[in-house]
């Protein structure tokens, strides 16, 4: 089993997305809003495509006819050319086109998203970190179906060894230095994150104080 332990870097990652789909928000309990998680998914995403990160994107059920594909405000911000791949299977790892689809980015270390925390998203890194790889998961972009089973999966997958981040901390971790080609890159998307941020927070009351890096 791989035991990561330092900082993940760009071009060492890949960006892994499974099961954002309508059926799968309806049911996350975990979490303030489901508007909260999709923008902090974006944000990933946003931050692969910049930083030339590869994007692998998981279903489950929609050709069984149980589930819709990937909700669309995260399928329209990820590129045309990352196709879903969808399972019949709730651990993503067990499946072989999606397996192959991460054997085949060459790398070695997983960002790892998914709903729900203690199915969709632990099954697979449990798998994936026996396999070798180190892997990481952003625990503001993901939920569970209720607060006990949602930190329960993370206690569960922190004891085997993958490491619990957050998305914007995520980000500037891998590319670290705002005065870096990354980093100005970073600007273009970050900026507009505070300000979907900020208007979630007071659409919903909260008063934030302003944010800074």
């Amino acid at each position: 089993m791989s035991v990561n332990t330092g900082l993940f870097k760009h071009e060492e990652s890949v960006l892994i997305l499974i099961d954002y789909q309508p059926e799968m928000f309806e049911q996350v309990r975990s979490e303030p809003s489901e508007n909260l998680i999709d923008l902090n998914v974006r944000l990933l995403v946003s931050a692969a495509k910049a930083f030339d990160m590869p994007i692998i994107l998981s279903t489950v059920g929609v050709k069984l006819g149980v589930n819709h594909p990937t909700k669309k405000s995260i399928r329209s911000a990820i590129p045309d050319a990352v196709p879903e791949i969808d399972r019949s299977t709730m651990d993503a790892w067990e499946d072989e086109a999606f397996r192959k689809a991460v054997i085949s980015t060459g790398r070695k270390r997983l960002i790892c998203g998914a709903l729900w925390t203690e199915i969709c998203l632990a099954f697979p890194i449990l798998e994936a970190m026996k396999a070798g790889y180190d892997v990481t998961f952003v625990a503001d972009a993901v939920g569970g179906r209720s607060q006990l089973t949602h930190q329960t999966a993370i206690q569960r997958l922190a004891h085997a060894g993958a490491v619990p981040n957050t998305s914007l901390a995520l980000v500037t971790e891998l590319f670290r230095d705002w005065k870096s080609p990354l980093g100005k890159k970073a600007q273009e998307f970050i900026f507009p994150y505070y300000k979907e941020l900020s208007g979630q927070l007071l659409r919903a009351g909260v008063t934030s104080p302003g944010v800074t890096v």
